[in-house]
């Protein structure tokens, strides 16, 4: 099986309005370009926690950072866009 598009991580944490706001941009843009995103809770795994600390949210494509606490329409519509 292959992936034709870029995989998304959302990095959250539990009460984070940040993290709220940000799957709230995610819902509306993600799902009309064809994507979605798996929510990984950050303090979860050990390593991600070490790596990212106290900055959520942050969003990853392809395991790369590409956004980090707030995003708008725009940006996400800017970086789901952009070629492997």
């Amino acid at each position: 099986m292959t992936v034709s598009g870029p995989v998304f991580e959302l990095l959250t944490r539990e009460r984070c309005h940040l993290c709220e706001d940000m799957r709230a941009v995610l819902d509306q843009v993600l799902p009309a370009a064809g994507c979605g995103y798996a929510v990984v809770d950050v303090d979860a795994v050990p390593a991600l926690r070490e790596r990212f600390g106290d900055t959520v949210p942050v969003l990853l494509r392809d395991g790369r950072p590409v956004a980090k606490v707030r995003i708008d329409k725009k940006q996400l519509q800017r970086i789901v866009r952009r070629r492997r």
